[in-house]
């Protein structure tokens, strides 16, 4: 047999007081109306004895608000890697007040609009639409009617009124190559795009901000990439094949830049397999902080995606957006930059 539901009328009837005060008492406005402490007191202490909770939904529809979010996801929900990026959305909203409804697609677009609609005749207050991996996507219709943030993804609709959240994957690219550049190295090679601006692969907002920040930096002193190496697929086999040719080209004694972790793991064999070594005959940097990063010997010098400061940063967006009045908006920039902190481990020499 469930357990009875406690009222506020069997608090304010523990208390010996009206329904009204009681309300007004555990609202916190008992100071404000001037409601005596000895009452104030007396209604705390049945509400705390009946153990009585409010119901947070209909306090909430009352002033217009839920008190809920909505976060709608591809696959990062199930992914050991993005993990962190759930974490840090639901450690953000529960400090806000706030309960997340965590919905997943699997790259479902009719999934997504079941999702979505789902969680509107909800009456979130508001949605985030994350991706696992940072890319350009449409805005679905509807995202208009409550505040909403792309998480991890751009618009693809270049007029689209919505914020985004993604990595600093600019940022992290310029600070690649200036790591090389300040051990010394002058002959840097790419491995995952070409040494041309729109040599990368197709749909990938991370290679196409990644190397525009190390051709922006090599620039700056005057350098161009030795070599760039496109390839459609990062993976470790495609890193190994990549610094195959670099081996066969070039030799040893370079430095070379992965566009992701799993590349980097391919060119540690390929390299291993020529009898060279690293740091020692190529210096290897990378992008991502995969969770194998730090198992490699040396460890792998690498930029982290920062998966949790990506939730909590797109949730206080959010929820900023819902508070926000006229006069102050939350969304000032469409595009949030979150700084992706560097993991330096030991496969970087400085060259004399």
């Amino acid at each position: 047999m469930g357990r009875t539901r406690v009222t506020l009328a069997d608090v304010a009837r523990a208390a010996g007081v009206s329904p009204t005060t009681a309300s007004l008492v555990l609202s916190g406005r008992g100071d404000e109306l001037r409601i005596s402490s000895t009452v104030q007191q007396r209604v705390r202490e049945a509400s705390d004895t009946l153990g009585y909770r409010p119901n947070i939904v209909s306090i909430g529809l009352r002033n217009g608000s839920s008190r809920t979010l909505g976060f709608v996801s591809d696959t990062v929900a199930t992914s050991q890697l993005a993990g962190d990026m759930i974490r840090g959305a639901l450690e953000t909203a529960r400090a806000h007040g706030f309960m997340l409804f965590i919905g997943e697609t699997e790259g479902d677009p009719k999934l997504e609009r079941r999702l979505l609609d789902a969680m509107l005749d909800r009456q979130v207050d508001g949605i985030i639409l994350a991706s696992m991996f940072t890319r350009t996507r449409p805005v679905p219709s509807g995202l208009d009617q409550v505040p909403a943030i792309l998480l991890n993804a751009l618009p693809q609709q270049r007029n689209a009124s919505i914020c985004a959240v993604i990595p600093d994957e600019l940022a992290a690219g310029r600070a690649a190559a200036q790591l090389l550049l300040d051990a010394g190295h002058r002959s840097i090679h790419l491995v995952g795009a070409g040494p041309g601006a729109d040599d990368v692969p197709p749909g990938t907002v991370a290679g196409v901000e990644r190397l525009a920040g190390i051709r922006e930096t090599l620039h700056g002193a005057g350098l161009e990439l030795a070599s760039g190496h496109l390839l459609t697929e990062w993976l470790p086999p495609d890193g190994w094949r990549a610094t195959r040719r670099i081996i066969d080209e070039w030799g040893a004694g370079h430095a070379i830049i992965t566009l992701n972790d799993r590349l980097a793991f391919g060119a540690y064999q390929a390299l291993q397999e020529a009898g060279l070594s690293v740091p020692g005959d190529a210096s290897i940097v990378s992008f991502d902080d995969n969770t194998l990063a730090d198992w490699l010997r040396p460890g792998l010098t690498t930029f982290a995606i920062p998966h949790h400061d990506l939730g909590r940063r797109a949730v206080e967006l959010l929820v900023g957006s819902i508070t926000a009045d006229d006069a102050s908006p939350a969304c000032e920039s469409a595009v949030h930059r979150v700084s992706m902190p560097l993991r330096l481990r030991g496969s970087v020499l400085a060259r004399s």
